[in-house]
């Protein structure tokens, strides 16, 4: 993933800009204008903010990126650590609640809803936190936990909660997450995830059960009155 947040020139700083906007306008039907977005969406000063306390974090400026970070949580809802690297294009939609630990990397062109988590589990000292991969969607209050690695082009369901690595082109749902397709191949019990249309592998397995539990039923029946 390459460390692109750590250039701040000023032709980057505003091509970063123009590009996110356009990131926001493609992925947010609700978007209608450049200036609404510069000015009113929370996602992108979350993230311009964080172009700011990084750049302090990796040059030793450890309070006032943590001020910085601080003032822009009390502003947008959207907390991210200083020390967290974040990609290209980065969309966060809606954005209250959404919580990016010190050690967590984000790729390029991600999706993340309201409610995300990507945090550590307490116990571990170093890498902490989940790495990203590119163009990945995490639907709203999805929580991944851990120092792995979610891969390109991931779809993570809404509340699903990720302990463990998930391959590219997977689509993950559930507590806790299981991979359910595969580039486009079901994986156990698929789903297409849009947030709401999503099939719970928990349900469709006590479902299974009771199947079974009524067939064995059906069976003992039969052999008593034979």
């Amino acid at each position: 993933m390459p460390d692109s947040f750590s250039r701040h020139g000023k032709g980057f700083m505003f091509k970063d800009l123009r590009e996110t906007i356009a990131a926001y306008k493609a992925r947010d039907p609700a978007a209608r204008s450049t200036l609404q977005i510069l000015l009113l969406y929370p996602g992108v000063k979350a993230v311009r903010a964080h172009r700011k306390a990084h750049w302090c974090y990796t040059h030793g400026l450890f309070f006032l990126a943590r001020w910085i970070s601080q003032a822009s949580r009390r502003r947008t809802g959207i907390e991210i650590h200083p020390g967290a690297k974040i990609g290209k294009r980065l969309v966060i939609d809606h954005g209250m609640g959404v919580v990016i630990g010190e050690t967590a990397e984000v790729g390029d062109d991600c999706l993340i809803y309201h409610g995300v988590t990507l945090g550590g589990t307490g116990k571990e000292n170093g890498k902490r936190h989940p790495t990203i991969g590119n163009n990945v969607m995490i639907a709203t209050g999805a929580k991944v936990l851990g120092p792995f690695r979610v891969g390109d082009n991931v779809r993570i369901a809404a509340n699903a909660v990720v302990l463990s690595e998930i391959p590219d082109n997977a689509t993950a749902v559930g507590v806790p997450a299981r991979v359910v397709k595969i580039a486009g191949e079901k994986v156990n019990y698929a789903a297409e995830v849009d947030q709401i249309h999503i099939l719970d592998p928990i349900t469709a397995e006590l479902a299974a059960l009771r199947e079974r539990l009524d067939k064995l039923e059906h069976n003992t029946s039969d052999e008593k009155e034979n």
